[in-house]
């Protein structure tokens, strides 16, 4: 008999059906035994009634996390015991022939259970498999879905970046050196220097994939790999046209979970963003104004945000503009990398901006040189030689719209989304200072 999905079983009640998936709980009440099976798509009670006397047989080992094809006729539920929180609450398998398919050994704890979150990492295999975990991964998953409907929608093209590099987009020192055929490459910090490339080629691109940061870092904030989500796009008239683009793709991410991740989001407890048609902007330096004003701390002579002061900011947001994000704009020149557009209105600051989201920066994006001679300029000015860069440069030797873009954390996105406090529990495998997989000693 064909498997049928469990989703799918109110469309069979009183035939007979075959279902396979995980035991997620066995209980034994008398003779009769109930188990809880579990699939890609939802989950039923199936009851094993005490006159199946050679099916007990075959049942009788059976312990969470085995593997197991069921056959039984698919029945209504009396209505005293309906569980209104399932959405097969109101049906139930009566099992007729099991056949198991993988075993399991007796697990270390109760998947469920409250767990020390390094325990939670070591046995990964096992706690993603926890109804919390494959609720925050359901979430991260119709994020990305939403951001290529977004920019398809938008017509920009798919591309996909080398993550294996000769010089890192920054110019800096955290990158992770590769041994490459005799010479040294490095993984990625980002696609910064290909997605301007193809702006040159299709206007407008778009790109998921992962980055890496060999920075020695152990916070709830950062990770040393990381899915970047990114976006570039030519003949803007400056920073503003990116924000605006990015300010409606958060609300057609947030309008997607909305439609398709509601049940998640309600058993995470997680509430949905505050966003409104115009995400509100403040250059650094009214930030930080209103951080002395209104928080008491004098943050005017800094060329950056503390976190801290990101969620003061925030909150700020929040309370004066009914806005769960915001954007901050005119970062000093210095702390911005050697392709960012400086803003002639307003010299020594940037055509640049970061998106704070409920309390992190989840953004950074602006505006970039496209003219030849001023990119090489920058490079020097940052201390680079532009030879080094000659691949890259050939895009602006040869004709360079005026052209911006982002890069986003999607790990950030989603923990932010879900108001989860450890970017790490909305990374599926997190690499970081202290573990690759399996934690590194000291």
């Amino acid at each position: 008999m064909p498997r049928i999905y469990i989703k799918d079983l109110h469309s069979h009640i009183g035939n007979e059906a075959t279902v396979s998936g995980w035991v997620d709980v066995r209980r034994d009440h008398g003779k009769i035994i109930f188990l809880d099976i579990r699939d890609r798509s939802g989950s039923i009670q199936a009851v094993i009634a005490p006159d199946e006397g050679m099916l007990l047989e075959t049942v009788a080992p059976i312990r969470p996390e085995w593997v197991v094809e069921l056959t039984g006729e698919v029945k209504k539920r009396p209505e005293k015991m309906v569980n209104e929180a399932l959405p097969t609450g109101d049906i139930e398998l009566s099992v007729r022939a099991v056949r198991v398919l993988g075993e399991a050994k007796e697990l270390p704890f109760s998947k469920d259970e409250s767990l020390n979150f390094d325990t939670y990492l070591d046995y990964l295999p096992l706690t993603l498999r926890t109804k919390r975990a494959r609720a925050i991964f359901t979430v991260q998953a119709e994020i990305i879905r939403a951001f290529r409907e977004f920019y398809e929608r938008e017509e920009f093209v798919e591309i996909q970046a080398p993550k294996l590099i000769g010089e890192d987009a920054e110019g800096g020192a955290s990158v992770f050196e590769v041994p490459y055929f005799g010479h040294t490459a490095h993984l990625a910090q980002s696609p910064q220097f290909y997605k301007q490339i193809m702006v040159g080629v299709f206007e407008k691109v778009f790109m998921t994939g992962n980055v890496f940061r060999a920075e020695k870092h152990a916070t709830t904030r950062h990770l040393n790999e990381y899915t970047s989500l990114d976006a570039e796009m030519g003949f803007i008239e400056d920073h503003r046209d990116v924000m605006k683009t990015l300010g409606r793709m958060m609300r057609h991410i947030a309008g997607a979970l909305r439609a398709r991740a509601a049940e998640e989001f309600a058993f995470l407890g997680a509430e949905f963003p505050l966003l409104p048609d115009d995400i509100p902007s403040l250059k650094l330096r009214e930030a930080q104004r209103v951080i002395k004003e209104k928080f008491g701390e004098d943050a005017t002579h800094e060329p950056d945000l503390s976190p801290q002061h990101e969620r003061w900011l925030s909150e700020y947001a929040r309370e004066e503009f009914g806005s769960d994000c915001l954007f901050i704009t005119h970062f000093p020149m210095e702390k911005r990398p050697m392709y960012t557009r400086e803003d002639p209105d307003d010299p020594g600051y940037a055509r640049g901006f970061d998106l704070l989201f409920r309390g992190l920066e989840v953004v950074t994006g602006g505006q970039r040189v496209h003219e030849y001679d001023a990119l090489v300029a920058a490079m020097r000015a940052k201390g680079l030689d532009p030879d080094r860069f000659s691949f890259y440069l050939q895009a602006f030797k040869y004709g360079m719209p005026p052209h911006g873009g982002f890069g986003m954390g999607l790990e950030r996105l989603t923990a932010r989304f879900l108001g989860l406090e450890n970017v790490k529990e909305a990374t599926l495998f997190p690499r970081e200072i202290n573990r690759i997989d399996a934690r590194l000693s000291e």
